[in-house]
Parts: C-alpha cells; sequence; structure tokens
C-alpha cells in the first residue's frame, strides 16, 4: 500500500472512530443507546422514555428534487456527512410521522431524511401522462430512484405501515441498497394472490376501507371527505393516543396532494386483485409472492394498542435471516408508533445501525 494510501486509511478511520463516538454521547444523552443482541419476539427494551408528539414541531423548509418519475419533497436533519437513515411514512399518515424521530438521530449524528410518497404533500408527478399507479413496488422503486437522486447508495431503511411495506420490498430485492431496517408490524410483503384468500369474519371486518375503497361510492367517499375519513383510520388505528386537532391537520394537509385519491384506490383496488398494475414488474412482483426472506439487519417493533390490522410477530420472524430483534412497545402505542413513540422507534434505529458493525 503506497504512503497516500496509508494516510487515507488512517484519516477514514479516525473520522470514523469520532463520528462513531460523538453519536455514541449523544445517542447516550437521549437514552437511545441499548444492546445489539438479538432478542425474542417478547423481549421489550429496558427503561425505554416516552416523550409526547409536539403539535408546534417543524421540520423547517423542505428540499424538492427530481427522481425517477417524480419531484419528490423531502425533509432533511443531520450531519451532510452522516451515516443515511431514510424514514418512510403510511396512509394516511405524512412526514410529521417523524418530527419528533428526526432530531434524536440527527442529535445521534445521523444524516435523516424523509421524503413524501408518492400522491403525498409537496411530491408530484413529473409528467400528467404518468399512471397514477399505487403498487407497493412502484413505490418501492420510487426511493430507490430518490436514493440515487440525492446520491445514497445505502441507507438504514425505518417504516411503518405503507412506509414498511416499502422497505421490506427495497430489503428483500435490492438488499445492497438497504444497510439495516426498522419495520413496524413486522414483515408486509405480498401480492395479489394474497388478497384473494378469504380470512376469518373477524379480520375481513378490520379491512372494511379495502372494500370501501373498491366501489366508485367508495372512491368518492373518500375524494368528498378525505379529511374526515383519515382522522377517522387515526382513531381507530391508534385508539389510546389523545392526539388534538392541530396534530392531526398539520398532516391532514399533505392529503390535498392532486393525485393523493388515484394512489391511495389503487394501491389497496390493486391488493384484491381489482386493479392492474404495470406488466414491466410482472417478474419483480412473482418474486414477491414467494415471500422472500430478507437477510439485512431487522429490529421489528409493535405497539402495544396497534388498531390496524397487524400480523402476529411469531408468524414472521423466521422471514428474517440475519440478525434480528423483535420489540413490543407499551403504553397504549398505536399504529403511528413513531409519533407516538418517537424515543423507542429512534433506539431501534441506533440499535439496528449497531447489529451491522457488531
Amino acid at each position: 500500500m503506497s504512503t497516500i494510501k496509508i494516510s487515507e486509511a488512517i484519516n477514514h478511520n479516525r473520522r470514523r472512530f469520532v463520528a462513531t463516538a460523538a453519536m455514541t454521547i449523544a445517542a447516550a444523552e437521549l437514552g437511545i443507546v441499548g444492546s445489539a443482541e438479538a432478542q425474542s419476539s417478547n423481549t421489550k427494551p429496558a427503561n425505554v422514555p416516552q416523550i409526547k408528539s409536539r403539535t408546534n414541531a417543524s421540520f423547517g423548509p423542505l428540499k424538492q428534487i427530481d427522481a425517477g418519475l417524480l419531484n419528490v419533497g423531502y425533509a432533511e436533519a443531520g450531519p451532510a456527512n452522516g451515516p443515511a437513515v431514510i424514514l418512510l411514512h403510511g396512509w394516511p399518515y405524512d412526514i410529521h410521522s417523524y418530527v419528533d424521530v428526526t432530531p434524536l438521530l440527527a442529535s445521534a449524528g445521523y444524516k435523516v431524511i424523509v421524503p413524501y410518497l408518492r400522491g403525498y404533500g409537496s411530491t408530484r408527478f413529473l409528467s400528467s401522462d404518468t399512471f397514477r399507479n399505487g403498487q407497493p413496488l412502484v413505490v418501492a422503486r420510487d426511493i430507490i430512484a430518490f436514493m440515487d437522486a440525492i446520491k445514497i447508495q445505502k441507507a438504514t431503511l425505518g417504516g411503518f405501515d405503507w412506509g414498511a411495506r416499502t422497505a421490506n420490498i427495497i430489503a428483500a430485492l435490492w438488499p445492497e441498497r438497504c444497510k439495516a431496517m426498522v419495520s413496524v408490524s413486522g414483515y408486509l410483503i405480498g401480492g395479489q394472490e394474497s388478497g384473494k384468500v378469504p380470512l376469518p369474519p373477524n379480520a375481513e371486518l378490520q379491512w372494511w376501507y379495502q372494500y370501501y375503497f373498491a366501489t366508485e361510492r367508495g372512491r368518492a367517499g373518500y375524494e368528498k371527505y378525505r379529511h374526515d375519513f383519515a382522522k377517522l383510520i387515526w382513531q381507530l388505528a391508534s385508539p389510546k393516543w389523545n392526539f388534538d386537532d392541530a396534530t392531526f391537520d398539520r398532516s391532514a394537509a399533505s392529503f390535498n396532494n392532486p393525485d393523493h385519491v388515484a394512489i391511495a384506490i389503487h394501491n389497496y383496488r390493486w391488493r384484491l386483485d381489482l386493479a392492474k398494475g404495470e406488466p414491466k414488474y410482472d417478474d419483480l412482483e412473482k418474486r414477491l409472492a414467494e415471500g422472500p426472506v430478507i437477510n439485512v439487519p431487522t429490529i421489528t417493533l409493535e405497539g402495544d394498542a396497534n388498531g390496524a390490522p397487524h400480523p402476529d410477530p411469531s408468524s414472521y420472524a423466521k422471514k428474517f435471516s440475519g440478525k434480528y430483534a423483535h420489540r413490543t412497545i407499551e403504553g397504549g402505542i398505536g399504529h403511528n408508533l413513531p409519533q407516538e413513540a418517537p424515543q423507542a422507534f429512534a433506539k431501534a434505529i441506533v440499535d439496528v445501525d449497531a447489529f451491522d458493525r457488531t
């Protein structure tokens, strides 16, 4: 090795050591450093403090970038050279699900990026002619294109609801882009075939909105009443979360996106095989339909009061073949776990990042 290369290696290692030390100190101050040992599905993180979501919290000015078919709006925080973390929201939520998680991670030395998915907030299609496709695989490809646009080759991914499904798909199909993952409600990969399988009545009841959206009445109803509809979903999915109107309205503004209804309706109709996807993705969909095992380091989370449909942790543990842990977060935590328990979610990101270094 040349003298120049040796010097570069020493400097790189010194920077890595300093960055790691700074992250550890900051994370310790925040109370989000914990064991990186794999945990069983019944293990809970010890002494995880909870902080309430702040209605007045803001990301500040957002950024916009052309990425694939979209011009994506996103929030960014933390040091530019910090380890990248991309946080993905669900339906009917938005980037404010991470408004309290983001500063925790930024203070711990991470570069945190929180994009609006297609059909939300300031994200727009570049062409009016593009098919408004809500197919989960396509949403995942949006994030790959977004990573390319912001020049991030590999990142730790965190998500819930649509965001967890998106992270799962990326980890399964493009593991080289996913350093590690935090997934609320575990393994959420599925295809149209699974949507054809009848469930027991109580389980079907939980998916009532899918069947509503399958009708033209449902599409028109969501178009007309999307604010009240989304608020009802928040209440049902997080029955013990006493969010106020200002907290909801801050996120509901993102549903005014001109493509929001089309994307949401197509997503749920596609899942029931009532709407077609794009044929060019058929081969990838076949791979997803097989339920591929995910081998990137993963922590799955579940709230103890999640009112939305979700699988039992024991049903998906074997879907993660790498370093893995599951945590149930207590305290009346519902479906929007990052916003309801930001400290616990941030801790999971820090801990799963440590998995990759052990």
